[in-house]
């Protein structure tokens, strides 16, 4: 089986918390940056061209500046990279975020895991 890294694209407190958990790549992007766009697409197609990277983290609302790469991730007939929406800031949006992620996993890979 072969290794694959995960990395992350978020603020400089979501990447902090990521890699103090073990998350080597990634890219800190300011919120009030006025690129902030840009460079958060830039990233999410550096990542994903990366066959190193298996897994991309990026902030459930800046998922809304990428939606035509993610489709186009989705749709792509070769094994790619999974990207995960993370809450955003300190709060949610989702209730209850293990009924959220199991939703998620069982449609990315097609059957439930037990979190």
């Amino acid at each position: 089986m072969k290794e694959v890294d995960i990395a992350i694209i978020g603020t400089r407190d979501q990447t902090a918390l990521m890699r103090l958990a073990g998350v080597e790549r990634y890219l800190i992007i300011d919120d009030d940056d006025p690129d902030m766009k840009e460079k958060v697409r830039g990233a999410l197609k550096d990542f994903s061209a990366d066959p190193l990277i298996g897994i991309i983290m990026i902030p459930e609302d800046w998922k809304e500046h990428v939606e035509d790469i993610l489709k186009s991730i989705r749709g792509s007939k070769k094994v790619s990279t999974v990207v995960i929406g993370i809450p955003a800031g300190y709060t949610t949006e989702k209730e209850n975020v293990k009924e959220y992620y199991q939703a998620y996993t069982r449609r990315l890979i097609g059957f439930n895991i037990e979190i």
